[in-house]
């Protein structure tokens, strides 16, 4: 099957073309420079509702669109999420306290193309667990980007997360999963972030998704909030992720959304 927008796979994954990782190369960019930027506006006695106001003003200063502002019904330009809270944190008028950990999530659109990512940021002074806790999130997203290449299976990607974060005794989130992406916001594959090598759809050249994996310190259930969006662990420990939006290459992986001022580790 063809369109303009390449070919789908026997498993409903879209194949783009090679001149579309141009434009999802410019989304992503747009993506990861808010994100460099929104640094310095990260410390305590902020409040996620003012991060959200600073990035929403970013997004327009840069010419793009906020892919979530309107998406279900959310009406914001950022997902934070604070401590326990694993995803789709609402930004408000809480303030954050010394030693916060928090991650923000941002997915533009740049001439139709999707920018989707997110990274960690400390409120203050970083507790050696938190810390602990950040560098496995952040070592275990690249042991899967490292299996993205043609031939290998996304369960090769979940497994590289999965067995590199249970060897230091954290736990993968199951109930969230990382997305194709392009020229829509989500779109199959679903990425698993845990899984047996050989296992799922086998990777092609052209294919974009995100790999996101969030990291709790505690066991890996969670539940919904009321608000229908919050996700947090069920047992109150600290949680963490890292996502980047990548593309297959004939014979690996570009990652879309890097960090203009190598900044995606909150401490490198």
């Amino acid at each position: 099957m063809k369109d303009h927008r390449g070919r789908l796979t026997k498993d409903g994954i879209r194949i783009y073309e090679q001149a579309d990782f141009a434009g999802m190369h410019a989304a992503g960019a747009v993506a990861a420079r808010i994100l460099d930027d929104i640094a310095e506006h990260v410390f305590p006695g902020q409040t996620t509702g003012e991060i959200d106001r600073i990035i929403t003003r970013m997004v327009e200063e840069a010419g793009a669109k906020s892919a979530t502002i309107g998406y279900k019904g959310y009406q914001h330009a950022s997902c934070i999420s604070v401590n326990h809270v694993v995803c789709h944190g609402i930004p408000g008028e809480k303030k954050l306290k010394d030693g916060d950990i928090l991650n923000i999530d941002v997915t533009v659109i740049v001439d139709g193309w999707f920018g989707d990512t997110s990274r960690m940021y400390v409120a203050g002074k970083l507790s050696r667990k938190a810390e602990r806790l950040i560098q496995v999130t952040h070592d275990a997203l690249f042991k899967g980007i490292e299996m993205v290449k043609p031939g290998n299976t996304f369960g090769d990607i979940g497994h590289a997360i999965q067995s590199y974060v249970e060897s230091h005794r954290m736990s993968v989130v199951r109930d969230f999963c990382g997305h194709g992406l392009g020229r829509v916001f989500h779109a199959p594959p679903n990425v698993l972030h845990y899984g047996r090598p050989g296992t799922g759809a086998v990777l092609e050249e052209g294919m974009f998704f995100t790999i996101e994996p969030m990291v709790n310190l505690g066991r890996p259930e969670t539940k919904t909030l009321a608000d229908d969006w919050t996700a947090v662990t069920r047992d109150k420990s600290l949680s963490a992720q890292f996502e980047h939006s990548v593309g297959v290459t004939s014979d690996g992986v570009e990652i879309f959304t890097l960090s203009p001022g190598g900044t995606f580790h909150p401490t490198y």
